[in-house]
């Protein structure tokens, strides 16, 4: 299993959707730690605490971006992605994303 914490492992300060809105986005999160782990079936583990807070959009483009792009079977992605927070309201969040984005591939 790959545990990637946020904020010590990518940064403090998660913002934007996209790289082109800087090197703290959602899609450069995405591109760098979960889709290298997923794409082989690997488990990850992914912490959210230590940061100022999270925006939609970099939550969004991170974990609904992921289905969106590599098409993970969604038990599969319910298997291998596990989140950890201090305040359950993100980790809802996240699910929320997901589950969003697999209505959207239908």
């Amino acid at each position: 299993m790959i545990t990637v914490n946020i904020a010590k492992d990518f940064t403090r300060y998660p913002s934007g959707r996209l790289k082109k809105n800087g090197a703290t986005s959602g899609e450069g999160f995405r591109e760098l730690f979960l889709e290298p782990a997923l794409s082989k079936g690997e488990k990850v583990l992914v912490e959210f605490d230590g940061t100022i807070g999270y925006g939609s959009s970099f939550l969004d483009e991170a974990f609904g971006g992921l289905v969106r792009k590599l098409r993970i079977p969604q038990s599969e992605l319910n298997e291998n992605l596990l989140l950890k927070s201090s305040d359950p309201s993100i980790e809802e969040e996240v699910r929320q994303y997901i589950e969003d984005a697999y209505k959207s591939l239908k």
